[in-house]
């Protein structure tokens, strides 16, 4: 008995949650007296998943799978897990990985837990810890079917070295005409920047930037950190940032190592939908703005005199360390 994970891939390269998942998938594996398996999809070099302790990697190379569909990776998923006989899928919390793991458990008839945050609490009975209600709490979930599925929630755990022998062997699934009902006419993608999904840092902002004239700013503050930039719901509604750049509860949930937000007031929606990240960071003038009680650091003043100053900071310090 095997563990297999989905090591998610993006331009035929492996993303950074595959190797935090396979670094998850390792430590319960060495409780489990087991291996761990990972399948990937249309990813040229899976060589570094060897480095974070998966054992065999089932590799699937074919055409019609070039653009994520659910329903269709989710069968390829299912029918890798049962060729392998695992009882153990996990997969990450990405929005496509999100999509596919209830589908996964559907085909294999099996309990499925999302948003785990931790190693299993207890192996027999099968329990893990979960973020709960908007991540405001934890809660342990048991699950009792033969087969479980598990999404891992983003930044969680970590990425842990732990170099392994790496079989590779080819796989062609069976695809069924039917989970393609859904047609990819074209993807925009931005080039040349940290995208939300992969970043450990975001910078954020909102309507206390005043318009998106003065975006500038953000972006450097972003560039000097190598962070991702992001945006509250009103900015994203208003035009003045692509809608690609909206987090929160209604956009994108980040769960990043810092979180920067500078002239958002903190609405429950956006707070919910970034509370995961470790460390939050909050810059407004208003200092009875909700978002300061959940910050971890707080600054009550002007963000066009202190993001610029906070950038000449970072700067000097960077340039002091080179």
């Amino acid at each position: 008995m095997s563990i297999l994970i989905y090591a998610e891939s993006s331009d035929e390269k492996l993303k950074k949650v595959a190797f935090e998942l396979a670094s998850y998938a390792k430590k319960v594996a060495e409780s489990l007296s087991t291996t761990v398996t990972a399948v990937a999809i249309n990813a040229n070099d899976v060589s570094e998943l060897s480095k974070y302790g998966v054992d065999k990697v089932i590799k699937i190379s074919n055409e019609k799978l070039t653009n994520f569909t659910a329903k269709a990776y989710a069968d390829v998923i299912k029918q890798v897990a049962q060729k392998e006989n695992v009882k153990l899928v996990l997969l990450s919390s990405t929005t496509d990985s999100l999509y596919a793991a209830p589908l996964v458990a559907v085909g294999l008839e099996a309990g499925f837990a999302s948003n785990v945050v931790g190693l299993p609490v207890s192996l027999a009975p099968f329990q893990v810890k979960r973020n709960a209600f908007s991540n405001k709490a934890f809660v342990t979930t048991e699950i009792a079917t033969e087969v479980k599925v598990l999404s891992l929630a983003k930044n969680s755990f970590g990425i842990v070295e732990n170099n392994v022998a790496t079989t590779t062997e080819d796989f062609s699934p069976t695809l069924n005409d039917g989970d393609f009902g859904v047609s990819v006419s074209s993807i925009e993608k931005s080039t040349g920047k940290v995208t939300i999904a992969d970043a450990d840092i975001v910078v954020s902002a909102g309507r206390g930037l005043k318009g998106p004239e003065n975006w500038g700013m953000i972006e450097e503050l972003a560039s000097v950190l190598g962070a991702a930039t992001a945006c509250s719901k009103p900015v994203s509604d208003l035009g003045w940032r692509p809608h690609s750049e909206h987090v929160g509860q209604t956009g994108k949930p980040v769960a990043t190592n810092l979180y920067i937000a500078i002239g958002i007031s903190g609405a429950i929606q956006h707070i919910a939908g970034i509370n995961s990240s470790k460390v939050k960071v909050v810059i407004n003038t208003d200092a009875e703005a909700p978002f300061f009680k959940v910050a971890d650091y707080g600054i009550v003043g002007d963000a066009f005199d202190v993001v610029p100053r906070l950038i000449q900071k970072l700067k000097d310090f960077k340039a002091q360390n080179n």
